[in-house]
């Protein structure tokens, strides 16, 4: 009822403004930014976890009895977090905040540890993990996708460090985008679940790597999203979302439809894909609550709010739709500070989500 209240708060306002557009021509929203007392809030989830061994998730599929080995021996850049792809995101967290903020109080400390798991000689043993016949697909395509955009800002960014941490990550990137080209190809069908494997997901995070770095795959990524996509009418958000969800099957296709598509091609794709929502987004999404935040599969919603934040953001923007924007915002504001609850199972991941959305908007 209090996320209903909220909306509709937002709703009326909006149409207020527009009632009265004479003496007010501008709506403002008071959007989230990262600001510095933010980043001195989201910086310490993954300074706290990326060195942290245990617990641990590791997603490995044992050969042999040998194969059983600590975190750190497997996975010596990327064992922190509790599961690789948390470790890998952890670190584009710290990346980020450092890179935003130059003079950062934690600057020195958090590229300390950054360097020290960046290392060519660990880089090497993370590459040398996916030879392995049972891990040649590990971490598929969710962990892939966070890898890239560790790459991405790594290489955008024009610091001695970074670029020293990117010359040593890149054996692993090369990797990933060979993945990448070698398996999209022969994945017939999107999968279009809520959770790590969803392809809209995957694609995206890609497609904004390769449309800097690597042609070849953006090529390939911009062909299947069509193949996959374009034909797409009549999302079920009404389903949403699933109860375990951390993202949204509809927005995270729209969303990467529009940087697919022209916005003449984009708009009466996404009228047919999701009818009414340009116009009332509000009446097809309402804002996920968490029932327990020690249960890290219930967790999953503060992060499905967060998501879906950047997908609004991302979408209001480029269709200039404020209530979208507003959408977004309430969606954020809902779950930010709650991984304050104590409970490493949203405490270990949720920052880098709550940054995403902060950085897109």
């Amino acid at each position: 009822m209090k996320n209903t209240l909220t909306i509709c708060t937002i709703l009326f306002l909006l149409n207020s403004c527009s009632n009265v557009k004479q003496e007010s021509p501008q709506i403002v929203i008071n959007t989230p930014k990262l600001t510095l007392e933010r980043a001195n809030y989201l910086y310490h989830f993954a300074y706290e976890c990326v060195d942290q061994e245990y617990p641990n998730k590791l997603g490995q599929v044992l050969e042999s009895a040998t194969d059983l080995k600590e975190p750190t021996t497997l996975h010596p850049a990327f064992y922190g977090c509790f599961d690789w792809h948390s470790a890998v995101h952890g670190h584009w967290t710290l990346i980020n905040i450092i890179k935003e903020f130059p003079n950062f109080e934690h600057r020195e400390a958090i590229l300390k540890k950054l360097q020290a798991s960046l290392t060519a000689e660990n880089i090497q043993q993370e590459v040398a993990y996916f030879d392995v016949v049972s891990a040649k697909n590990f971490e598929r395509t969710y962990g892939w996708a966070w890898l890239l955009k560790v790459a991405e800002v790594l290489k955008d960014w024009d610091s001695p460090e970074a670029q020293l941490m990117a010359k040593n990550l890149q054996p692993l990137v090369t990797l990933i985008e060979t993945k990448y080209i070698e398996f999209l190809p022969k994945l017939n069908y999107p999968i279009r679940v809520g959770e790590h494997p969803n392809t809209a997901f995957g694609l995206s995070f890609a497609l904004d790597y390769a449309r800097k770095y690597n042609s070849t795959l953006e090529d390939i990524i911009i062909s299947k999203a069509k193949e996959y996509y374009l034909e797409d009418s009549q999302c079920p958000i009404s389903w949403e979302p699933g109860g375990f969800d951390f993202l949204s099957p509809c927005l995270q296709e729209a969303a990467l439809m529009q940087k697919v598509l022209s916005k003449e091609e984009f708009v009466p794709w996404l009228d047919a894909f999701l009818p009414g929502f340009r116009e009332h987004p509000s009446k097809l999404l309402q804002i996920a609550e968490v029932t327990d935040r020690s249960d890290g599969k219930l967790a999953h919603l503060d992060g499905l709010n967060y998501s879906r934040a950047w997908c609004l953001f991302e979408l209001g923007k480029g269709l200039e739709n404020k209530e979208m924007i507003a959408l977004g915002t309430a969606h954020f504001n809902h779950s930010y500070k709650k991984m304050d609850s104590g409970e490493y199972a949203g405490a270990h991941w949720l920052a880098s989500f709550a940054l995403y959305a902060l950085l897109e908007n």
